[in-house]
């Protein structure tokens, strides 16, 4: 059985998430992949090394949050899933 402390996070989906956000709100986005409410936090990192990352959208329309949780520009797509 696979331990919860690990520093490698779950692949909620080889695709970036397609998310309408609003000028100034905060989202809290999931870096451990273990959520159900993709891409964001429901706490289910609670236990590991992972925490959310936090993003205030600087103006309305489509933000693409990483799925794949290898992102470097973290919360967004970088395009890392097409080399997992």
């Amino acid at each position: 059985m696979p331990s919860d402390k690990t520093d490698t996070p779950d692949i909620a989906q080889k695709a970036p998430f397609p998310v309408e956000v609003t000028e100034g709100k905060t989202y809290f986005w999931c870096s451990c992949g273990k959520s159900s409410r993709q891409p964001f936090c429901d706490g289910s990192h609670a236990g590991t090394g992972f925490a959310p990352v936090k993003y205030t959208a600087e103006k309305d329309g489509k933000a693409f949050f990483c799925g794949c949780k290898h992102t470097d520009k973290a919360p967004l797509c970088d395009g890392s899933h097409a080399s997992l």
